[in-house]
Protein backbone atom coordinates (compact mmCIF):
# COMPACT_ATOMS: atom_id res chain seq x y z
CA UNK A 1 0.00 0.00 0.00
CA UNK A 2 3.05 2.42 1.07
CA UNK A 3 4.45 2.13 -2.58
CA UNK A 4 0.90 2.53 -4.35
CA UNK A 5 1.31 6.10 -1.88
CA UNK A 6 4.39 6.78 -3.29
CA UNK A 7 3.70 5.77 -6.51
CA UNK A 8 0.40 7.89 -6.51
CA UNK A 9 2.65 10.71 -5.44
CA UNK A 10 5.10 10.38 -8.07
CA UNK A 11 2.92 10.73 -10.86
CA UNK A 12 1.62 14.06 -9.23
CA UNK A 13 4.93 15.55 -9.39
CA UNK A 14 5.10 18.41 -12.07
CA UNK A 15 8.50 16.79 -13.72
CA UNK A 16 9.16 15.87 -17.24
CA UNK A 17 9.74 11.72 -16.55
CA UNK A 18 6.56 11.72 -14.27
CA UNK A 19 4.48 12.80 -16.93
CA UNK A 20 6.47 9.96 -19.35
CA UNK A 21 5.45 7.59 -17.02
CA UNK A 22 1.91 8.79 -16.79
CA UNK A 23 1.84 8.85 -20.64
CA UNK A 24 3.03 5.13 -20.53
CA UNK A 25 0.64 4.15 -18.02
CA UNK A 26 -2.25 5.81 -19.80
CA UNK A 27 -1.94 3.66 -23.00
CA UNK A 28 -0.67 0.72 -21.10
CA UNK A 29 -4.72 0.66 -19.52
CA UNK A 30 -6.07 2.06 -22.86
CA UNK A 31 -4.86 -0.58 -24.40
CA UNK A 32 -5.03 -3.46 -22.40
CA UNK A 33 -7.44 -2.57 -19.85
CA UNK A 34 -10.23 0.02 -22.00
CA UNK A 35 -10.32 -1.56 -25.26
CA UNK A 36 -11.02 -5.10 -23.95
CA UNK A 37 -13.76 -4.50 -21.86
CA UNK A 38 -15.29 -2.44 -24.97
CA UNK A 39 -14.83 -5.07 -27.00
CA UNK A 40 -16.68 -7.46 -25.15
CA UNK A 41 -19.76 -4.82 -23.74
CA UNK A 42 -20.08 -4.17 -27.55
CA UNK A 43 -19.67 -7.38 -29.07
CA UNK A 44 -16.84 -6.20 -31.78
CA UNK A 45 -13.16 -6.86 -32.09
CA UNK A 46 -13.13 -3.21 -33.30
CA UNK A 47 -15.00 -0.88 -31.04
CA UNK A 48 -14.42 2.85 -31.92
CA UNK A 49 -12.85 3.26 -35.33
CA UNK A 50 -11.41 6.34 -37.16
CA UNK A 51 -12.45 7.33 -40.66
CA UNK A 52 -9.31 7.36 -42.34
CA UNK A 53 -10.37 7.47 -46.22
CA UNK A 54 -13.39 10.07 -48.20
CA UNK A 55 -14.81 6.86 -49.42
CA UNK A 56 -18.05 8.10 -47.11
CA UNK A 57 -17.58 11.61 -47.57
CA UNK A 58 -20.65 13.82 -48.82
CA UNK A 59 -19.38 17.25 -50.31
CA UNK A 60 -22.38 18.84 -50.22
CA UNK A 61 -25.65 18.86 -48.70
CA UNK A 62 -28.18 15.87 -48.65
CA UNK A 63 -30.31 17.61 -51.78
CA UNK A 64 -27.33 17.80 -53.99
CA UNK A 65 -25.57 15.26 -53.28
CA UNK A 66 -28.70 12.82 -54.00
CA UNK A 67 -29.09 14.85 -57.39
CA UNK A 68 -25.82 13.80 -58.11
CA UNK A 69 -26.10 9.98 -56.98
CA UNK A 70 -29.36 9.23 -57.54
CA UNK A 71 -29.12 7.24 -60.36
CA UNK A 72 -27.06 4.35 -58.63
CA UNK A 73 -29.04 3.81 -56.09
CA UNK A 74 -32.41 3.92 -57.30
CA UNK A 75 -30.63 1.14 -59.67
CA UNK A 76 -30.55 -0.76 -56.89
CA UNK A 77 -34.06 0.17 -55.64
CA UNK A 78 -33.06 2.63 -52.80
CA UNK A 79 -35.33 5.58 -53.24
CA UNK A 80 -34.34 9.29 -51.83
CA UNK A 81 -36.86 8.44 -49.17
CA UNK A 82 -35.79 5.34 -48.01
CA UNK A 83 -32.21 7.19 -48.01
CA UNK A 84 -32.99 10.08 -45.93
CA UNK A 85 -34.17 7.87 -43.13
CA UNK A 86 -30.59 5.46 -43.01
CA UNK A 87 -28.45 6.28 -40.17
CA UNK A 88 -25.46 8.78 -40.81
CA UNK A 89 -27.60 10.03 -44.15
CA UNK A 90 -25.50 12.75 -44.67
CA UNK A 91 -22.30 10.30 -44.75
CA UNK A 92 -19.02 9.94 -42.81
CA UNK A 93 -15.88 12.53 -43.29
CA UNK A 94 -12.12 11.33 -42.40
CA UNK A 95 -11.05 11.72 -39.10
CA UNK A 96 -14.53 10.93 -37.75
CA UNK A 97 -14.65 8.28 -34.90
CA UNK A 98 -17.05 5.66 -34.75
CA UNK A 99 -18.50 3.69 -32.29
CA UNK A 100 -19.06 0.23 -33.80
CA UNK A 101 -21.87 -2.23 -32.31
CA UNK A 102 -20.95 -6.33 -32.99
CA UNK A 103 -24.58 -7.51 -31.80
CA UNK A 104 -27.06 -6.10 -34.24
CA UNK A 105 -28.83 -7.34 -37.48
CA UNK A 106 -28.00 -5.70 -40.36
CA UNK A 107 -30.36 -3.93 -42.80
CA UNK A 108 -30.08 -1.63 -46.00
CA UNK A 109 -28.78 1.67 -45.56
CA UNK A 110 -26.81 0.62 -42.69
CA UNK A 111 -23.08 1.46 -42.39
CA UNK A 112 -20.70 -1.62 -41.31
CA UNK A 113 -17.13 -2.18 -40.89
CA UNK A 114 -15.40 -5.46 -42.38
CA UNK A 115 -12.45 -7.02 -43.30
CA UNK A 116 -11.34 -7.15 -46.57
CA UNK A 117 -11.53 -10.54 -48.87
CA UNK A 118 -8.78 -12.76 -48.39
CA UNK A 119 -7.09 -12.00 -51.72
CA UNK A 120 -7.23 -8.19 -51.33
CA UNK A 121 -3.90 -6.13 -50.33
CA UNK A 122 -6.01 -3.48 -48.48
CA UNK A 123 -4.67 -4.22 -44.97
CA UNK A 124 -7.56 -1.84 -43.17
CA UNK A 125 -10.95 -2.60 -42.57
CA UNK A 126 -13.44 -1.16 -44.66
CA UNK A 127 -16.55 1.03 -43.42
CA UNK A 128 -19.57 1.59 -45.82
CA UNK A 129 -22.80 1.52 -46.56
CA UNK A 130 -25.14 -1.66 -46.78
CA UNK A 131 -26.96 -1.60 -50.56
CA UNK A 132 -28.27 -5.69 -50.62
CA UNK A 133 -28.14 -8.28 -48.30
CA UNK A 134 -28.33 -11.43 -50.15
CA UNK A 135 -25.21 -11.38 -50.93
CA UNK A 136 -24.20 -8.36 -48.34
CA UNK A 137 -22.65 -5.68 -50.30
CA UNK A 138 -21.94 -2.20 -49.43
CA UNK A 139 -20.87 0.74 -51.42
CA UNK A 140 -18.79 3.54 -50.10
CA UNK A 141 -21.69 6.89 -50.90
CA UNK A 142 -18.67 8.84 -52.23
CA UNK A 143 -17.49 6.06 -54.51
CA UNK A 144 -18.64 6.44 -58.27
CA UNK A 145 -19.44 2.66 -57.93
CA UNK A 146 -19.30 -0.69 -55.73
CA UNK A 147 -15.46 -1.81 -55.17
CA UNK A 148 -14.70 -5.07 -56.90
CA UNK A 149 -11.95 -7.33 -57.58
CA UNK A 150 -11.27 -6.00 -61.07
CA UNK A 151 -12.06 -2.26 -60.57
CA UNK A 152 -9.84 -1.36 -57.87
CA UNK A 153 -6.04 -1.36 -57.53
CA UNK A 154 -6.55 -2.68 -53.50
CA UNK A 155 -8.41 -6.05 -55.36
CA UNK A 156 -10.95 -5.22 -52.65
CA UNK A 157 -14.89 -6.85 -53.36
CA UNK A 158 -17.72 -5.35 -51.53
CA UNK A 159 -20.13 -6.92 -53.37
CA UNK A 160 -20.33 -9.99 -51.49
CA UNK A 161 -18.84 -9.70 -47.74
CA UNK A 162 -18.69 -13.33 -45.90
CA UNK A 163 -20.36 -12.81 -42.47
CA UNK A 164 -17.18 -14.29 -41.11
CA UNK A 165 -15.71 -10.93 -42.14
CA UNK A 166 -18.26 -8.41 -40.45
CA UNK A 167 -16.74 -6.75 -37.58
CA UNK A 168 -20.18 -4.66 -36.69
CA UNK A 169 -22.49 -1.83 -37.29
CA UNK A 170 -21.67 1.40 -36.90
CA UNK A 171 -24.20 3.34 -34.36
CA UNK A 172 -22.91 6.97 -33.53
CA UNK A 173 -19.49 9.29 -34.28
CA UNK A 174 -17.60 11.62 -32.86
CA UNK A 175 -16.61 14.31 -35.65
CA UNK A 176 -13.24 15.23 -36.01
CA UNK A 177 -11.93 13.25 -33.32
CA UNK A 178 -9.59 11.09 -34.86
CA UNK A 179 -7.56 13.33 -36.14
CA UNK A 180 -5.92 13.37 -32.86
CA UNK A 181 -4.76 9.85 -34.65
CA UNK A 182 -4.52 10.55 -38.23
CA UNK A 183 -2.09 13.39 -38.07
CA UNK A 184 0.87 11.18 -37.30
CA UNK A 185 0.20 9.20 -40.09
CA UNK A 186 -0.88 11.52 -42.80
CA UNK A 187 2.57 12.58 -43.85
CA UNK A 188 3.27 8.39 -44.88
CA UNK A 189 0.58 8.33 -47.18
CA UNK A 190 0.24 8.58 -50.79
CA UNK A 191 -0.38 12.25 -51.43
CA UNK A 192 -3.60 12.64 -53.17
CA UNK A 193 -4.79 10.81 -49.79
CA UNK A 194 -3.80 13.30 -47.66
CA UNK A 195 -5.91 16.28 -45.93
CA UNK A 196 -9.46 16.86 -45.49
CA UNK A 197 -11.91 15.35 -48.24
CA UNK A 198 -12.80 17.54 -51.37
Amino acid sequence: MNYLKRFWKFLNEDTWYSWVVFMILLIVVIRFVFFPLLSFATGSSLPLVVIESCSMYHESNFESWWEKNFEWYESKSIREEEFEKFPFKNGLNKGDIVFVWGRSDIKIGDVIIFEPNSDATAKNPIIHRVVSLEPLGTKGDHNERQLEKNNNANKIDETSIREDDLIGKSVFRVPAAGWIKLVFFEPFRAKSQRGLCK
